[in-house]
């Protein structure tokens, strides 16, 4: 723990993001005798999937699962490691010369580092159906949060929709602890199984598949699941009420609930490594944009690193050894160790890392999203800190908006406070579907820093340098 004035001007590495990847990353990165820091917008280590794993209020092993408890190890080993750890600190701002923008408890100070490991993680994917804006929605994610930190279960009618690994695991975590669940409403298209077949060999030799089965087998034992579901609206007067859903071309179904949790998989979140400068492609398979790392996880900018989830989705066990190989790779950039050394030591970490990552593609390919749920019509909001629908965003583009920069002019889509993490997928393929042309050609939002909201009382704290002039104009 620290606070923004124990922060040094300058560290050999420094690791953005404390789950799986940072925290990794961050231990061999001073076990290797780098100076370095670890920023972590939590208030305690272990990222999104491993949230407030050394201090969560459920001691039951099984709620959680034991896949949850591997972050334990991590976060003892991050402990005893030596590197600086600043907890509740929000980065702004990287520059391609790696100097530093963060706050910390009102105030906000620059830093530089001669090395930069990005391990920001995961997204949810937007997920835009009408309603889902009401009081009573929200994220699988959000509702897992709770469940982790706090040890808070729903109330009344529950209802999950959406397609996913997450989706199963949520739905046996809150059966686990006593919430009733009334729905599962699986939305994976049918024709997403045939896809996925070629793949099913290579994933019934990984290490998800035994998983995988128990955990289907443990929720439809206990929960009504819905397949094939092809529309879906969450509708209600103030508040949630009730679940509308299709199944294929049949009539609309009704349900009422209390609470609906949306979730059809992840993306990684790119919006700092956009801002840095590093380039990013279209993956057709994932249905995002990824940035182009190399073997070793570097970035097209120098000195610019990224691991884990934000890299590509890949899961808690992949992301924690390319955190590894990108510490490995900075000590040797940095001198520590030598070109021997690095590549002796990575033979291990890569080897968990194929492991890891074997049977994945048929995961991928599984999970695809159905377009209907992923490029909205009408009226259903798309940009929610704007308040823009699909139907806006599809008459910018007749109007002549060609890409997401251009639709900021139109309609300050991706200018509120989540800087487009909400909606910057769903503009992109609204737009590209509008155009008939590939995401990847229309591209995403241009984003500067600061990367996430900064008051002006935190930037007039600044010190008043030449640098942190040159950082204010920038942002």
């Amino acid at each position: 723990m620290s606070d923004l004035a124990s922060i040094k001007d300058q560290y050999d590495l420094a690791v953005i993001g404390a789950g799986p990847a940072g925290l990794a990353a961050a231990t061999l990165g001073a076990r290797f005798g780098l100076a370095t820091v670890l920023f972590d917008e939590q208030p305690s280590p272990g990222g999104q999937i491993y949230r407030a794993i050394t201090e969560t209020p459920l001691r039951e092993r099984s709620l959680l699962g034991e896949d949850y408890w591997k972050g334990a190890k991590l976060a003892d080993d991050f402990a005893r490691s030596g590197a600086h750890y600043a907890a509740g600190a929000t980065v702004w701002s990287i520059s391609q010369e790696r100097e530093i923008g963060v706050s910390m408890a009102g105030r906000a100070r620059l830093l530089a580092a001669r090395h930069v490991i990005l391990a920001t993680g995961a997204l949810e994917r937007p997920f835009p159906i009408p309603g889902w804006t009401l009081p009573g929605v929200m994220t699988c994610g959000a509702a897992q949060i709770l469940l982790k930190s706090s040890g808070v279960g729903l109330d009344g009618k529950v209802i999950l929709a959406g397609t996913g690994p997450l989706l199963w695991l949520l739905a046996a975590q809150y059966r686990r602890a006593g919430v009733r669940i009334d729905a599962m409403l699986d939305t994976t298209p049918h024709r997403n199984w045939l896809a996925a077949m070629p793949h099913l060999p290579k994933f019934l030799q990984s290490i998800y598949a035994a998983k995988g089965r128990l955990l289907l087998h443990e929720v439809k034992a206990s929960v009504k699941v819905v397949r094939g579901v092809t529309a879906l609206a969450a509708r209600g007067e103030g508040r949630l009420q009730e679940v509308a859903y299709r199944v294929g071309h049949r009539r609309e179904i009704r349900l009422p609930a209390d609470t609906l949790l949306l979730h059809q998989g992840v993306v990684p979140n790119v919006n700092l490594a956009s801002a840095i400068g590093c380039v990013h492609h279209w993956d057709e398979t994932q249905l995002c944009f990824v940035p182009e790392i190399d073997e070793w996880g570097r970035s097209s900018v120098a000195g610019v690193s990224i691991a884990g989830d934000g890299g590509g989705i890949a899961g808690a066990e992949a992301a924690a050894e390319t955190g590894r190989l990108a510490a490995l790779d900075a000590a040797w950039q940095l001198g520590k160790i030598d070109d021997f050394a690095r590549d002796r030591h990575a033979g291990p970490y890569r080897a968990a890392l194929a492991e890891a990552r074997h049977g994945r593609r048929f995961l991928d390919v599984l999970y695809r999203p159905a377009a209907a749920f992923r490029r909205p019509g009408g009226d259903t909001l798309v940009c929610r800190c704007e308040e823009v629908t699909a139907q806006q965003v599809l008459d910018a583009v007749k109007g002549g908006a060609t890409g997401p920069n251009q639709l900021k002019s139109f309609l300050r889509c991706g200018m509120g406070p989540c800087q487009g993490r909400l909606c910057g997928l769903t503009v992109t393929e609204l737009i590209a579907k509008a155009r008939n042309t590939a995401p990847g050609e229309v591209g995403y939002y241009r984003l500067r820093p600061p990367v996430k909201p900064i008051t002006v009382a935190e930037l007039a704290s600044l010190p008043q340098s030449d640098a942190a002039r040159k950082a204010v104009v920038r942002g």
